[in-house]
């Protein structure tokens, strides 16, 4: 949104409307024949004005002559002499009045007396000119604040909006900690410096604030005003003074008795005497949240009636910035943590797999959205990959997102089939409202049969990037996005080769403005085949730096959703190093369960765990056939650790507990859980799954 100026003056050439200190860098002589118009300058001599020169109370200039300049003066035409008496504008572009202290008088011919000049102080400008510069002061302060949109960006715009063009230096004091929409604050006020600005000494010499100043010939003694921190005290002078609200000159008894609990009492007596210095209460929506000192050096003149307008709008809008700001800046935290909850910390090690992630969000001032991944490990050294996408980018959005997520997270531990999860997931989003509507696609991969099966709900298809080089778009049957509800979904089963890579994304990643998701998909397809090149055909490249050439495909301004990112490395298990039995459920299975696992050990030189693994094994193995009615499974798998997977068809699943000292059982899964490394169970439709994990050389 394009900012309008205040006054409907036509815009100087080279001067910012923006600038705080535009009001004294551009003086546009009033229109002929207005009341607020300034007296014309007259030429010495008595001189009668150029002709088209407009006097006071005459007409305007006709306007066949031609428009006049902004800045001209009357009878300064290209053959003009010199006027020594004319005034000269200021540094900061307003004119200075006549030094005299007297209203010249000039005679036109005939003898007629004009008066050119108004009573002024020496080198200050007329009254009505100060106003219409405080005017403009304030509309370009203003919105120079309304710009801040974080809590420092508004005390910055107040304090360089301020310095040095309304005061020599200002100290902004906040409520420490700042209160949260209708949020009561605890305890006593206390308020913290949280800016000062002053003129350092290069821009003295500038000018500033309604009359030009020069420089100070020594350091000024408003440098050493201010203290880090400032209780006010219930019935104190400054606590009367912050209930008032309105500005006021520190001169009055009243804000004189509050400036040393303010200051301190070596910074209060820094405070310039006279009206030099102005405190304002920062006050928000509900209550004081500040307070504000302006201050002016003892050589400069000092503050007016006026000023307390000028101070008091700024106090205001930067209260209410402040207060905003605060409330943005809540929401903005409760987004992110929203946002971390939501997605996965870090992702699990499972076997025979390797993972990497990234998530974007569509901006950095919404950064929650309804994209999401998962990867959730299975029995059988399975894992699933999940990846979402729900409509929209709002709080709601990401909650939705986050019931679904659960929801996934609980089905996937009830093993069910791809297409069955997608199912219950759209039965999900109907329940939660109409329009509740999401992609997923949902993948199991095997590592030990090498093997992958996906099913789709709407999202864009997963990229197979193989281990030659060669990317392909897998042809999975796209289904209807869930929450549409009365739409079957189908899996497919495909080839999960060992040093291929998976890549799992959202749609924000292939879809824009400037292209179609087709195309996107397509330009993936060509980036993962451009980047596989790298590494050479018998090396695949580093996953995660694989994951960043990706998101390097994405130009500026080419990113207008967020971008879920979930890439697999396929290592899988080989068929060597797998052991595979069934046991029936009978007493001597236990025994046979012992010698099985003691000979397979042997095979792969690891008879230093025999003795443990056979003791593991064999409790394991008695609980299973105690309760089973058909043949029980043994499984040892060989990765960076060793495995042992026991199955059943009995779906409770066994809980650690403290054997007493009667007990006979009991005392199986305390052996479990004290000699292996880690150990679970899981629950499958044909029953559940008791593994645990042992450390190998």
């Amino acid at each position: 949104m394009t900012e309008q100026p205040t006054s409907f003056e036509r815009p100087q050439p080279g001067v910012d409307p923006a600038d705080p200190r535009g009001a004294f860098l551009r003086s546009p002589a009033p229109a002929a024949g207005t009341g607020a118009a300034l007296p014309a300058q007259g030429r010495s001599g008595g001189e009668p004005p150029a002709p088209g020169a407009a006097t006071p109370g005459g007409p305007a200039p006709d306007a066949a002559d031609g428009p006049a300049s902004e800045h001209s003066q009357p009878g300064a035409g290209p053959d003009a002499e010199p006027d020594a008496h004319r005034p000269r504008p200021a540094p900061d572009g307003i004119p200075v009045q006549p030094a005299d202290g007297q209203g010249r008088v000039d005679r036109a011919p005939g003898g007629a007396e004009r008066r050119t000049g108004q009573v002024t102080r020496p080198g200050r400008p007329t009254p009505m000119r100060r106003d219409g510069d405080r005017l403009r002061f304030v509309g370009a302060a203003t919105r120079r604040i309304a710009r801040g949109i974080d809590l420092d960006e508004i005390v910055m715009g107040l304090c360089r909006a301020t310095v040095p063009t309304f005061s020599d230096a200002i100290l902004v004091y906040l409520r420490d900690p700042l209160p949260v929409g209708d949020e009561r604050p605890t305890g006593p006020l206390v308020l913290r410096l949280r800016r000062t600005d002053r003129i350092p000494p290069e821009r003295d010499t500038e000018g500033g604030g309604f009359m030009p100043i020069a420089p100070p010939e020594q350091p000024s003694e408003l440098d050493s005003v201010g203290e880090e921190l400032c209780t006010v005290q219930p019935g104190s002078a400054l606590a009367e003074v912050l209930r008032g609200v309105r500005p006021v000159f520190t001169d009055a008894p009243a804000a004189r008795a509050a400036l040393p609990e303010l200051l301190g009492e070596e910074g209060a007596a820094a405070v310039p005497d006279g009206q030099r210095a102005v405190l304002a209460p920062l006050r928000g929506r509900r209550r004081v949240i500040g307070a504000a000192l302006f201050l002016r050096r003892p050589e400069r003149i000092p503050f007016e009636a006026d000023d307390l307008l000028v101070a008091a709008q700024l106090a205001t809008h930067s209260a209410l910035g402040i207060d905003k700001a605060v409330l943005y800046g809540r929401e903005a935290y409760i987004a992110d943590e929203l946002q971390r909850t939501m997605l996965p910390e870090t992702l699990p090690r499972c076997t025979g797999v390797r993972l990497a992630s990234r998530y974007l969000p569509a901006a950095e001032t919404a950064r929650v959205g309804g994209d999401w991944y998962d990867a959730i490990p299975l029995p059988g050294s399975r894992v699933a990959l999940v990846v979402g996408d729900v409509m929209g980018h709002s709080m709601t959005s990401a909650a939705i997102m986050g019931q679904l997520r659960t929801t996934a997270q609980t089905l996937a531990g009830l093993d069910l089939p791809p297409q069955e999860v997608l199912h219950h997931l759209d039965e999900q989003a109907q329940r939660l409202g109409v329009d509740r509507m999401a992609t997923c696609l949902y993948a199991v991969y095997d590592p030990v049969a090498h093997r992958i099966t996906v099913a789709n709900a709407g999202h864009p298809p997963p990229v197979l990037l193989h281990l030659g080089g060669r990317a392909e778009v897998l042809r999975v049957p796209a289904g209807a996005p869930i929450g549409v509800g009365g739409v079957d979904f189908e899996a497919v089963e495909l080839e999960a080769p060992a040093g291929a890579t998976l890549l799992l994304y959202t749609d924000g990643l292939v879809e824009s403005r400037l292209r179609d998701v087709w195309t996107g998909i397509e330009q993936l397809r060509e980036k993962l085949a451009a980047t596989a090149q790298l590494t050479g055909p018998d090396h695949p490249p580093p996953l995660e730096a694989l994951c960043d050439e990706v998101l390097d495909m994405l130009g500026p301004g080419d990113r207008d959703d967020d971008i879920a990112l979930l890439a697999a490395r396929f290592d899988g298990i080989a068929p060597s190093d797998v052991a595979y039995w069934f046991l029936e459920p009978e007493d001597a299975a236990p025994g046979r369960a012992r010698r099985l696992a003691r000979r397979q050990l042997s095979r792969w030189g690891m008879d230093e765990l025999s003795d443990s693994v056979e003791l593991l094994v064999s409790e394991v193995v008695t609980n299973a056939v105690r309760y089973a009615s058909r043949p029980v499974t043994l499984r040892l798998l060989r990765t960076d650790v060793l495995r042992c997977e026991v199955g059943d068809d009995v779906p409770q699943l066994p809980r650690l507990r403290q054997a007493r000292a009667t007990d006979e059982g009991g005392r199986g899964l305390y052996l479990v859980n004290r000699l292996a490394r880690r150990w679970g169970a899981t629950r499958l439709s044909t029953g559940k799954v008791v593994w645990f994990e042992l450390n190998h050389g």
